[in-house]
């Protein structure tokens, strides 16, 4: 610390009779000095008043009191500037986690959607934040059977999409019965039980339809109702399904319920991102979807998603509060 305070002490001096930009050059090559020693502000305050001391030493009679409240000023101050800086340092280090986990996420539930001559598919997952805590899976067999599960977790972030992940993972080890939409729910519903935490609940609704006797039946595990629009009778009914939330009781029992297709009918899944129009409570938000389905039916399933996507994100004002989802099928 002698050799720091010699050293200033000289910079000071030189810079007081000269006062040239090379005298602050030199003051400020000093600094990378006194931090690689981490010394602190307040310690650079006592240096300096040191200093200022050996060169004015008939001068520090009344200056003396300003620094004494400086030093103490920069105690508190060094304090707080580096639990800052290490809060700062602390939230790079979660943004280039949160980065990592979110790339991650997108690669283990990168949802592929299947191409059916006699059906055709849509679907559009928006995430409100970083990381998606809704899902989309298909199963299908040629152009037999085509069967969706729409899901979401009740929670966010990380939690959430590992969640999801078991979800998934779930899903894919019942491609053997992928057409029985009850079954489904009850093992996907054991795994979530035993594997997740009991604060963490997954809604789903699971849809099977049979392209050769135009069936669609379906089962729900807490979830938003899918729309159902009979294009013969131009109507739109609510697919209900009632069904405990996935993870809460390890033997829940689910039921599913049938309708038959016509050509040209529309089922549309969606998440509560889409139905849920926060903020807006005059608003009928089912009205607002089915008018739209209805409005622009000759579009194409993808771009019908797209349609209701970018008119909710208005009523919104751009800011959608949840993750929108949603999975359109027209016969």
């Amino acid at each position: 610390m002698k050799q720091l305070e010699a050293q200033y002490k000289k910079i000071l001096a030189d810079y007081i009779v000269n006062q040239t930009e090379k005298n602050l050059y030199i003051a400020q090559n000093f600094t990378r000095q006194l931090i690689q020693k981490n010394i602190s502000p307040e310690d650079v305050i006592s240096i300096h008043k040191n200093a200022v001391a050996d060169i004015f030493p008939d001068r520090m009679d009344e200056a003396q009191p300003t620094y004494d409240f400086l030093i103490e000023v920069m105690v508190h101050y060094g304090m707080a500037h580096r639990e800052h800086q290490s809060l700062l340092q602390r939230q790079a280090e979660y943004e280039t986690e949160m980065k990592i986990a979110t790339s991650i996420q997108k690669a283990l539930l990168k949802t592929h959607i299947p191409q059916l001559s006699t059906v055709d598919i849509g679907m559009l997952s928006v995430p409100a934040r970083k990381m998606n805590g809704d899902y989309v899976h298909f199963f299908h067999h040629r152009d037999d059977y085509l069967s969706v599960a729409v899901t979401d977790v009740v929670g966010k972030g990380v939690p959430a999409a590992l969640c999801m992940s078991m979800v998934k993972y779930g899903l894919e080890t019942l491609e053997y019965a992928y057409k029985e939409p009850s079954y489904v729910l009850e093992v996907i519903n054991r795994v979530i039980e035993k594997g997740v935490d009991d604060s963490m609940f997954v809604s789903m609704f699971y849809g099977c339809l049979d392209t050769q006797r135009n069936i669609f039946s379906y089962a729900s595990a807490g979830h938003e109702p899918a729309l159902h629009y009979n294009a013969k009778q131009d109507q739109f009914v609510a697919l209900e399904a009632k069904g405990l939330l996935l993870g809460v009781l390890p033997n829940t029992k689910y039921t599913y319920q049938e309708v038959v297709l016509e050509d040209n009918d529309i089922i549309t899944m969606m998440t509560d991102g889409v139905t849920e129009f926060r903020g807006n409570d005059n608003l009928n938000s089912r009205k607002i979807i089915t008018s739209l389905l209805r409005d622009n039916k000759h579009l194409s399933a993808q771009q019908l998603c797209q349609l209701l996507y970018q008119e909710i994100e208005k009523i919104h004002g751009f800011n959608l509060s949840d993750d929108f989802t949603v999975v359109i099928l027209k016969k």
